[in-house]
């Protein structure tokens, strides 16, 4: 039985009892009970879409109301049954490239994961993983970001780019996530050219783990890291100066925290672990619109 959050269930327990009657009465007709056909369905799936709304100067827009938003699975329109502003601490993995390229930016990246840092709450948690020929554990999840920038002012850069190895390891690592909503922010200057593992094995648990990829890319166009933040809902920022990192740091931390959530239970009939394409419109036109673009659904 569904049981909504904070509710009460009484159960009336009716008792009846006999007693000896000597006038004769005749037994009342029992009314006829009406058959009403269930209407809730055993497999009716919610699925939450995270999506954030910037206007024309990058802003996140955060006066939408349901009306403006219209969402689609595998083509067909689904009716929205929740909509609501995402709340919450975020469980964050900051995947940070140490690669040899990295020397004469190294300095100016610290400073700007500083400034991330001024924006987190009490229950935000963070881990750090460094990577260059391979990925590093540094810092697992802690609830101080103060420590975090310790632990990367201690890095030395060298080396080449293992980037697919380290969202692959950051993936794992969020698995021992504490909050629901949670976030990798990648920074490199560079593609990927020392991993075993694939751009589409880190996709595939970006994908299954609903960890949305915020990134930025230093000087290079890193295409593998805008689609992971397309696919995700996230936002990938190029910066071709060290001068524009901190503003784009800010416009990150704004977007992971201003997020919109729409739930609706899918129209689709189960079919098995299969990937959903969703697909999400809002309105007016003009504005710049991020959202989950898919999930695996529930196996059988």
């Amino acid at each position: 039985m569904f049981r909504a959050p904070g509710s009460t269930l009484l159960f009336l327990a009716v008792a009846s009892c006999t007693a000896q009657i000597r006038t004769a009465i005749e037994p009342r007709a029992r009314p006829e009970v009406k058959t009403i056909p269930a209407t809730f369905r055993l497999d009716a799936r919610m699925v939450q879409i995270p999506v954030t709304v910037t206007d024309i100067h990058d802003r996140p827009k955060m006066d939408l109301h349901q009306t403006d938003f219209r969402i689609f699975e595998d083509g067909i329109e689904q009716q929205v049954a929740a909509f609501n502003m995402a709340d919450g601490p975020i469980s964050s993995g900051l995947v940070f490239d140490t690669s040899g390229s990295m020397k004469s930016r190294i300095r100016d990246s610290r400073e700007a994961v500083a400034q991330l840092f001024q924006t987190v709450g009490d229950q935000d948690e963070f881990f750090l993983v460094r990577f260059s020929d391979r990925p590093e554990m540094v810092m697992p999840f802690t609830h101080d970001p103060g420590e975090i920038s310790r632990r990367l002012g201690m890095v030395v850069p060298h080396g080449w780019t293992a980037l697919y190895d380290a969202i692959f390891y950051s993936m794992q690592e969020m698995k021992r996530a504490a909050n629901p909503r949670k976030a990798l922010l990648v920074l490199s200057d560079g593609e990927d050219n020392n991993s075993r593992y694939s751009e589409s094995e880190a996709l595939s648990l970006i994908r299954e783990g609903d960890v949305r990829v915020y990134a930025i890319g230093l000087f290079r166009q890193t295409h593998c890291l805008e689609r992971m933040a397309a696919e995700s809902g996230g936002r990938m920022i190029w910066v071709h100066k060290l001068s524009e990192l901190p503003d784009a740091i800010h416009k990150l931390a704004l977007e992971m925290r201003n997020v919109y959530v729409l739930s609706y239970f899918s129209k689709n009939p189960p079919a098995g672990g299969k990937y959903r394409k969703v697909k999400v419109d809002v309105q007016p036109p003009g504005l710049r619109v991020s959202w989950r673009r898919g999930y695996f659904e529930p196996g059988q």
